[in-house]
């Protein structure tokens, strides 16, 4: 069912994007990991209780005692949920809909490969750049915090956390892949998917500011990603993170469905 040229064709198309991306991830996550010092701990923590409306919105208000906690709070409040999810944008776009937007997939289709065929590589190649990334963040912080802090980071809660995370990049790939696989205009796709994750993450961001706003967190899937709550193995956030496993599936499958059974303007 998957086409071998093609997908071999998307790595190398998008070779370049994904490095870029894995690069500015390296660079803040060892910046992170880094911050581990109890020296600027403490001055992460005075300047948390100076801005606490600011720290909270983006998930970082608890600096917590261990380098997991650390992290968890400060990585994977931002930086491993929003740049994932850019690029999550990015991708989804060019493995369909710029393809009907500029013609290049009636040259695809003339080809004798099948509709369905095409649009389940690129449903894998998705997939499988998002589980590659995952991987390289777990090594990567792995063995940055095994040289900066050997025998401090707990691994096996730490795979947990990014098990959780990669559910979050698949609920949100899934989305941006119905959303490529509905509209022939990439542009539009682009508008639409940047709309929904900004849209989510700023719900996010205000619904942790304070009681007032805390009912908003049932409207954004952000919230259904937990770190701290994953890493301690509390059963809530593992059926909060199977919702966001089975829900971005269901998006790509249905996305699969919509372009194999719909009119393309060819």
């Amino acid at each position: 069912m998957i086409n071998g040229t093609l997908f071999r064709r998307e790595i190398k198309a998008n070779g370049i994007l994904f490095i870029i991306f894995l690069g500015i991830i390296t660079m803040y996550s060892v910046m992170i990991v880094m911050m581990f010092e109890p020296e600027m701990g403490d001055s992460l923590r005075a300047m948390a209780e100076s801005m606490p409306e600011i720290f909270a919105a983006f998930g970082m208000a608890d600096v917590g005692t261990t380098l997991l906690e650390f992290i968890s709070g400060y990585l994977y409040g931002m930086v491993l949920t929003i740049f994932p999810a850019v690029f999550i944008l990015v991708l989804a776009n060019r493995l369909v809909a710029r393809y009907v937007s500029d013609g290049s997939m009636a040259y695809l289709l003339a080809a004798p490969v099948k509709r369905r065929s095409i649009v389940i590589s690129q449903a894998v190649f998705l997939i499988a750049a998002l589980l590659l990334m995952a991987l390289y963040v777990v090594g990567m912080i792995c063995a940055a915090s095994a040289v900066l802090f050997p025998g401090e980071l707990e691994v096996a809660e730490f795979i947990k956390v990014n098990a959780g995370v990669f559910g979050l990049w698949i609920f949100i790939g899934g989305i941006c892949f119905l959303v490529s696989c509905i509209f022939n205009d990439s542009r539009r796709v682009a508008g639409i998917n940047a709309g929904i994750v900004i849209y989510s993450y700023l719900i996010q961001m205000v619904s942790q500011v304070g009681d007032r706003f805390e009912g908003l967190k049932y409207i954004t899937p952000f919230t259904l990603f937990n770190a701290k709550d994953l890493a301690s193995g509390k059963t809530g956030a593992w059926v909060a993170c199977a919702v966001l496993y089975g829900a971005g599936l269901i998006f790509i499958f249905s996305g699969i469905r919509i372009f194999n059974r719909r009119n393309l303007p060819l």
